[in-house]
C-alpha cells in the first residue's frame, strides 16, 4: 500500500484527491494550515496542522511515499493584487519543502500547477505543453516560477518531481465565493435566484473540468514511472474542450432547468479570449481522458449540491 500525503488537503482539490485515494484503498494523510472539517477527517488516515511560516517537515515526510502539493493560498486576483505575499506564502514553502525533500530519497512529489494561467494568450488552440510559458499575471509567473523550481531540484538533486497543469475545475464543494470557478460561481447565483456578471460578451472561453475526473488524472500521474533522467514531467489535466460563458448560462438553462438573470459588463483587459489545453500527451503517455462531459459534470454537480453534499462531490465515474 502506497502512503500518501496531501498537502492542502482541505481545499477543494485537495481534499477530493484524498478522498479518491481512499477510495482506491491508499493509505491517506492531509496537511494544512486549516483546521479540517470532521467529515474529511472521517475520511482520511490522519490530519497534520501545518505552520506555514515553519514547517516541521523533517518529521512529517518520512512517513510517506507520495506528497501531493495542491496547497496554494492565493487566486489570480489576490495574487495581482499582492504579489510579495503569494510569494512569501507560496513560492517560498515549495522550495522549503523541496529542501526538506533532499533529505529523503525516493519521494514522489506531484505538484498542481495552472493551465489556465502559465501559458498566457495562446499562440496555438489548445495548448500542448510545449506551448511557451508566457504568463500575464502574477499567480500565473508564480507558479511558472515553482516549476522552474521543480526542474531544477529534480535535474540537480534527483527529487521525483512532476507537473500537473489544471485546467479549471468545478463540482459540488468549491466555493462559489472563492474568485475562482465560473461554473461553480453562475450555478449558485442561479439556484439563489442573484443575477449573474458576465465581463464582455459572454465569448470568452475556458477549460472546465469536474472533480471527480481531475482527481482521477491525478492519481494516474502520481502512479506513473518515469526514468531518473527524464526532463521534469509535465501533463495538461484538462477535459480538452472549450466551453464559452454564454454556452455554461445555455447549460443552466437547458440541461439543468434554470432560468439565471445574466447581466453584461465591459470585458477586462486581462482576459484571456480562449484557453483550452491539449490533453493528448495524458492520454498517450498516462493513458487517462476524461470521462464526464461538461453538461454530464454540471448535472451531477447539481444532483450533489440538491442532496446536501457541501464537502464532496460524487466521485464516482
Amino acid at each position: 500500500m502506497t502512503r500518501h500525503l496531501v498537502l492542502g488537503g482541505c481545499g477543494f482539490i485537495g481534499r477530493h484527491l484524498a478522498l479518491a485515494l481512499v477510495h482506491q484503498g491508499e493509505h491517506v494523510a492531509i496537511a494544512d494550515i486549516a483546521p479540517a472539517p470532521a467529515a474529511l477527517l472521517d475520511a482520511v488516515a490522519s490530519f497534520h496542522l501545518l505552520d506555514l511560516d515553519a514547517p516541521d517537515w523533517a518529521s512529517l515526510l518520512d512517513d510517506y511515499d507520495v506528497i501531493h502539493h495542491c496547497a496554494w493560498s492565493t487566486v489570480p486576483k489576490t495574487a495581482n493584487d499582492n504579489p510579495l505575499k503569494d510569494i512569501d506564502d507560496n513560492l517560498k514553502g515549495l522550495v522549503r519543502l523541496l529542501e526538506a525533500l533532499r533529505a529523503f530519497p525516493g519521494k514522489r512529489l506531484v505538484f498542481a500547477s495552472s493551465g489556465g494561467t502559465v501559458y498566457g494568450r495562446l499562440q496555438h488552440i489548445p495548448v500542448p505543453e510545449s506551448h511557451p510559458l508566457a504568463p500575464i499575471t502574477a499567480y500565473g509567473a508564480s507558479k511558472v516560477s515553482a516549476e522552474a523550481y521543480l526542474g531544477f531540484y529534480r535535474g540537480c538533486y534527483g527529487i521525483d518531481c512532476r507537473v500537473a497543469r489544471i485546467s479549471n475545475p468545478f463540482g459540488a464543494g468549491q466555493n462559489p465565493r472563492g474568485g475562482q470557478g465560473a461554473v461553480t460561481t453562475f450555478l449558485f447565483q442561479a439556484l439563489e435566484q442573484e443575477p449573474i456578471t458576465i465581463w464582455g460578451d459572454g465569448s470568452v472561453v475556458r477549460d472546465y473540468i469536474h472533480i471527480a475526473d481531475l482527481a482521477a488524472g491525478l492519481i494516474r500521474l502520481s502512479q506513473a514511472h518515469f526514468a531518473p533522467a527524464d526532463p521534469l514531467p509535465v501533463f495538461n489535466v484538462a477535459s480538452g474542450h472549450g466551453v464559452s460563458l454564454n454556452s455554461i448560462i445555455d447549460t443552466l438553462r437547458s440541461r439543468l432547468g434554470l432560468n439565471p438573470q445574466v447581466n453584461y459588463l465591459p470585458g477586462r483587459a486581462f482576459d484571456v479570449p480562449v484557453s483550452v489545453l491539449d490533453i493528448t500527451k495524458a492520454g498517450t503517455e498516462l493513458n487517462w481522458r476524461p470521462s464526464l462531459s461538461f453538461e454530464d459534470g454540471c448535472a451531477r454537480m447539481l444532483h450533489d449540491i440538491r442532496r446536501g453534499q457541501t464537502l464532496f462531490s460524487n466521485l464516482l465515474i
